[in-house]
């Protein structure tokens, strides 16, 4: 580690009408290093970001950026990408439609003679992928690619941009194990070539693998810098600078008032849309009970989010086969709104793209599944509607300036909340949750935990699904195990450990419980 500075951010302040986003940031980051920043959502994190890059110009905001020694007043992005500084989003912004070649330079293009050299492209395209130790034809269509690849992708076209400063925000955040791992090497290996990386990240074991030195940002302010000696980074420091508060205990005690079965699936069979003699789900049949927290474990592309999404509305899948019982009848869920009015809902892992409307309000997301509750004569009743977006934004702690505010504007955490708040306005008997943390901070993890265990207090049945398996023993009372589209066991949560469920997702291992 060097005593040289790449970057200082000085004195950053930044508002909103109604919110001040960033009051008085400070930060400096040592040339040739993994930056870490870390923060609850909506802490300003991403904020911070968009100021040093340029998506909120200079003039919009108070303070100095100094890089490379010199005071910078970038006007938009492309100003800060030509001083060597590159953003990669937590949305990825590639084409799907076009090649790996075509994506690494778009706006970028290698030309001779006033025509693009695709000759030239894949030579250096090949290159360039070779830095990030990707494989891959460069001629392949990027839809074509998981989302693991596409994330190399995306660092591998800032890579060809001649940068020194690589921002990437949450760039784990839809990886798996492996995935992650591959990338957090990746970004050690840049450091070695003396690259120098800012990473945004929620996932605190991540930093302190990686990280040299670590900013935590709380309410729009810098709470302290801490460097990362040997890779030793003290957690409990870290979550104590973020919320604000200790936190003695990562889930919240509860103690489960379980009560006859409530939502039981029998049977269920489902085929792959894409490939109809491929079994997507096989012969699975679970069951939930009343204040119950059930769990689905599984590894990538086990098949629990296709079992969940089919039961509900049968909203993926063909040729579906099998019964849903609620409360001992059988139900009608073949399509989402039958699904809903017989009592069953389920909050999708994306929020972004099937979970909300991100040009509604605050307030017309919270009623938008439950609009006959409001309905008068056919029309919308606005002030039954403001009354139930307010008690939702009271009940789950909804960080927004009013319930008129745009869902785009909110972090991702009360993004998160306002799905849930949607979903709980139909009042569901059984609520089924697909990642319901991923892309969210320590803090606001342990809120949406205590709106788990509120759900199963008031008498509904929870399902669960999580990559994360200390989650899923931390918050749930049985746990079903998937693996290739196969539910391959069931234990108590507070009787197993992340071994013995590894095993049954593996296929490796046997487990039945009550």
């Amino acid at each position: 580690m060097t005593d040289d500075i790449i970057l200082e951010m000085r004195s950053i302040s930044k508002s909103f009408p109604g919110v001040k986003a960033l009051d008085d940031v400070t930060m400096a980051v040592q040339r040739g290093t993994i930056h870490a920043v870390c923060g609850e959502n909506g802490a300003g994190k991403s904020t911070l970001m968009k100021v040093l890059t340029g998506v909120w110009p200079y003039g919009s905001y108070e303070g100095q950026i100094v890089y490379n020694g010199q005071e910078q007043r970038f006007k938009n992005l492309k100003s800060s990408e030509r001083v060597g500084i590159a953003i990669i989003h937590q949305e990825l912004s590639l084409i799907p439609e076009l090649s790996v070649t075509e994506n690494l330079f778009i706006g970028n293009e290698r030309t001779h003679l006033g025509l693009i050299d695709w000759t030239l492209a894949r030579q250096q395209a090949l290159q360039i992928m070779g830095r990030v130790h990707l494989d891959v034809d460069p001629d392949t269509p990027i839809k074509q690619l998981g989302v693991g690849q596409q994330q190399l992708i995306e660092i591998a076209r800032a890579l060809s941009k001649d940068i020194q400063l690589l921002i990437l925000d949450e760039p784990t955040s839809a990886l798996n194990e492996e995935e992650s791992d591959n990338l957090l090497g990746i970004l050690e290996d840049l450091k070695d070539q003396a690259m120098t990386s800012i990473m945004i990240s929620h996932k605190l074991d991540e930093i302190a693998k990686v990280a040299d030195d670590v900013t935590i940002l709380r309410d729009g302010r810098t709470v302290e810098t801490i460097p990362v000696r040997q890779h030793d980074l003290d957690l409990d420091r870290v979550i104590r600078g973020m919320v604000g508060r200790p936190l003695d205990h990562r889930y919240p005690d509860h103690v489960p008032n379980i009560g006859p079965v409530v939502f039981e699936v029998e049977g269920w069979t489902v085929r792959h849309p894409q490939r109809p003699d491929q079994l997507a789900v096989d012969n699975a049949s679970f069951f939930v009970r009343a204040g119950e927290v059930v769990g689905f474990a599984g590894l990538m592309g086990a098949g629990r989010t296709e079992l969940l999404r089919s039961v509900v509305g049968r909203s993926w899948g063909l040729q579906v086969a099998g019964r849903v019982l609620l409360e001992g009848r059988e139900a009608d869920t073949r399509t989402v709104r039958s699904a809903v009015a017989a009592g069953l809902v389920y909050v999708p892992e994306d929020r972004k793209m099937l979970g909300l409307n991100l040009l509604d309000t605050v307030s017309g997301t919270i009623v938008s599944a439950g609009l006959e509750r409001i309905t008068e004569r056919g029309l919308i009743n606005g002030d039954q509607e403001a009354l139930a977006a307010e008690r939702a934004r009271v009940d789950l702690r909804i960080k927004t300036p009013t319930i008129a505010e745009g869902v785009d504007k909110l972090s991702g955490g009360n993004q998160q909340k306002v799905l849930l708040g949607k979903w709980l306005f139909p009042e569901p008997k059984v609520l089924v949750l697909d990642e319901p943390t991923r892309g969210i901070d320590v803090g606001a993890k342990y809120e949406i935990y205590n709106l788990i265990f509120a759900q199963a207090d008031a008498g509904k049945a929870v399902v669960v699904v999580s990559s994360e398996l200390p989650e899923l023993l931390g918050v749930c009372d049985r746990i079903y195990a998937v693996h290739e589209g196969r539910i391959t066991g069931v234990v108590e949560a507070r009787r197993t450990d992340q071994e013995e469920l590894m095993r049954l997702m593996t296929g490796v291992g046997v487990a039945q419980a009550a």
